[in-house]
C-alpha cells in the first residue's frame, strides 16, 4: 500500500509522467495507469506520478491554465485536465493566437500541479482556504439505554468558515475515526480536499526523518478512495490545528451538557449533525458575516463524493475456545459464536459499535454489540446454544452450557420432566429469538413461582410479561341521561331448583 501511495503521489503532488515512473519503479506502464484510475479504494491502492518542466511563450495563457487547474481540485482525479487536454482547448479556444508547441504547455503544467497539489508539512497557513478542514477527537460521558459511557467524540472543523461538525462513539478507534468522517461527508455532500490530522497511531504507523509519515494501509485506502490530502501536525503539537482544538471544547460545552441520555446512537449522531448546521446561524468571531453563508464557499471547494461505499469495518481471523468463544482487546472482551464452531479459526467482522461473526462465505451469522471499556466484558447470543440444546437436551448436564446458564434457568431445568425438556429448551429459544435472552429468564422466573414445568406454561407466561398493559380513561358519562335504578339480582329460585333436583337424586 505504501508503495502504491508513492506512485499516486509521484504521479498527482510531483507532476511525474507515467513513463518516467516506469524507470524509477521498475513497474509497467499499464499497471501504473491501472493504479492512476482506479477509484474503488476498499481494494488495496495505489499512487502515481508525472515529471517537472518549464514554460516557454506561455505568458498570455498561464491565467487560463492556472484556472483550470485551480478549478481541478474539486474535480475527481480521473477527470482533471491533462496536459495534452489544456493544448488541445487552448488550441481549440484561442486559434491563431495560440503559438505553443505541446512540450511547452506540458512542462509549465507539470510545474504547475506541483505546486498546486504541494503540501507542507509541520505547520498550518496562516490564512486558511475554503473547503479545508481539520480533525481531533475530545472525550465525553453519555448515557446509552441507562448505561454510562465514558464516550469520545470525533470534530471535524473548517477553519476558513469556523463551521464545525461532530459524531460521538464508544470509543477513538479506527473504525469510529472512518464511520465519522463518513457521516459527515454524507451530511454534507462532499470531501474537504485537505484534511488536518495528528499524529494518532490508527492513522500514522510510524513518523519519519524529515516530516514524513508511514501511515497505516488502512488509512492509505480511505485517503485515496475519498480523494482528499492528509497533512500532519508535527509531533506533539497539537495546538497547531487550533481551529478544531477550539471546536472540541465548544462540541462538548455546547452538544454534550447535560450528559446525553441516549436510547439509539446512530439516531442520536443524526440530530448531532443537524444541531451543529443550526448552530451555524451566528456571526463568525472576526469576518462580520454568519458562519453558515462562510460555508457556502467551503462546500463549493468540497471534492465530490465517490460512487462506491467504503466498508469501514476490520476483518480479522480469531480462534475460539471449546465453548465456541473468543477474546478481543487483549483477551478483556470475551464473545460467544455457536457450539459447531468450538476450538475452530472464524472469521469476523468489526465495526464501530459491532462485531460481527461470519461463516466461511463471508455471510453474517450472528451480531454482538461491540464492547468497550478497560474492564472484563462478556457478551452472550444463546440462540445457537440453544438450538443446538434442544436437539439434544439428554446432554444438556455435561455439554459445559448448563454451567454457564443463570441460576433461574438451571433450577427450572431441573424441575421439568425429561419429556418436556426438549420443548421447554426450544421454547426458550423461541423466546430469545422474538425478544432476548432476559426476557426468557423473566419468563422462567415466572415459570418457578407457578411451578409451571411445561412448554405451553412458560409460552403463556412469556405472551402475559409482553402484552402492555392498557392505560384506559375512565368513561365519562354525558350530562342529561338518567340515573337507572340499581339491579339487585335474586337467585333464590335457582336455589330452591338445586335443592329439588338435589332430592330428587337421592
Amino acid at each position: 500500500m505504501t508503495q502504491k501511495n508513492h506512485i499516486r503521489k509521484m504521479y498527482y503532488e510531483q507532476g511525474i509522467s507515467i513513463s518516467q515512473i516506469s524507470r524509477e519503479t521498475n513497474f509497467d506502464r499499464k499497471t501504473i495507469r491501472k493504479y492512476i484510475d482506479k477509484t474503488d479504494w476498499n481494494e488495496d491502492p495505489i499512487d502515481k506520478i508525472v515529471k517537472r518542466g518549464r514554460p516557454e511563450k506561455l505568458k498570455p495563457f498561464k491565467d487560463t491554465i492556472d484556472k483550470w487547474l485551480m478549478e481541478d481540485k474539486t474535480a475527481r482525479r480521473k477527470q482533471r485536465h491533462t496536459a495534452k487536454r489544456i493544448f488541445e482547448r487552448l488550441t481549440e479556444i484561442y486559434k491563431d493566437e495560440f503559438d505553443c508547441c505541446y512540450k511547452t504547455v506540458s512542462n509549465y503544467v507539470r510545474r504547475r500541479k506541483k505546486e498546486i497539489y504541494a503540501k507542507s508539512d509541520g505547520y498550518l497557513p496562516l490564512e486558511h482556504k475554503p473547503g479545508e478542514a481539520q480533525v481531533d477527537f475530545g472525550e465525553a460521558d453519555f448515557y446509552l439505554n441507562g448505561r454510562l459511557y465514558n464516550g469520545y467524540y470525533i470534530n471535524i472543523s473548517f477553519p476558513y468558515s469556523n463551521q464545525g461538525y461532530t459524531q460521538l462513539f464508544k470509543g477513538q478507534n479506527q473504525e469510529c475515526l472512518f464511520e465519522g468522517l463518513i457521516n459527515i461527508f454524507k451530511h454534507i455532500h462532499g470531501v474537504p480536499y485537505r484534511i488536518w490530522f495528528d499524529n494518532a497511531s490508527t492513522i500514522v504507523a510510524k513518523v519519519l526523518k524529515g516530516g514524513d509519515r508511514d501511515l497505516t494501509d488502512d488509512f492509505l485506502r480511505f485517503k485515496e478512495h475519498y480523494n482528499f490530502e492528509a497533512v500532519f501536525c508535527n509531533p506533539n503539537s497539537g495546538h497547531e490545528k487550533g481551529s478544531v482544538e477550539s471546536k472540541v471544547g465548544y462540541h462538548r460545552r455546547n452538544m454534550f451538557v447535560p450528559i446525553p441520555k441516549i436510547t439509539n446512537l446512530e439516531e442520536f449522531n443524526k440530530e448531532l449533525l443537524i444541531k451543529c448546521d443550526n448552530d451555524a446561524d451566528r456571526e463568525h468571531y472576526r469576518k462580520e458575516m454568519k458562519i453558515s453563508e462562510l460555508h457556502i464557499e467551503d462546500r463549493k471547494s468540497l471534492i465530490p463524493l465517490p460512487t462506491v461505499e467504503f466498508d469501514t469495518g476490520k476483518y480479522l481471523t480469531v480462534k475460539t475456545n471449546g465453548y465456541g468463544k473468543f477474546t478481543l482487546n487483549n483477551g478483556i472482551h470475551e464473545y460467544s459464536t455457536s457450539p459447531k464452531y468450538a476450538n475452530e479459526k472464524i472469521n469476523i467482522r468489526i465495526t464501530a459499535n459491532e462485531v460481527i461473526i461470519l461463516d466461511e462465505n463471508y455471510r453474517e451469522t450472528i451480531k454482538h454489540t461491540r464492547l468497550y471499556g478497560d474492564t472484563k466484558q462478556e457478551s452472550m447470543q444463546w440462540l445457537p446454544y440453544l438450538n443446538t440444546l434442544a436437539k439434544r437436551p439428554g446432554a444438556l448436564k455435561y455439554s459445559g452450557i448448563y454451567n454457564m446458564l443463570p441460576h433461574p434457568m438451571k433450577e427450572y431445568m431441573e424441575t421439568c420432566s425429561k419429556s418436556e425438556k426438549g420443548k421447554i429448551l426450544q421454547t426458550i429459544a423461541t423466546i430469545c429469538e422474538k425478544s432476548n435472552f432476559e426476557t426468557a429468564v423473566k419468563a422462567v422466573r415466572e415459570a418457578l413461582l407457578y411451578g409451571a414445568a411445561d412448554a405451553d406454561s412458560l409460552t403463556a407466561l412469556f405472551s402475559r410479561l409482553n402484552t402492555p398493559e392498557l392505560d384506559l380513561k375512565p368513561a365519562r358519562v354525558p350530562e342529561g341521561i338518567p340515573k337507572l335504578k340499581k339491579v339487585v339480582t335474586d337467585v333464590s329460585a335457582y336455589d330452591a331448583l338445586i335443592r329439588e333436583a338435589g332430592g330428587s337424586l337421592c
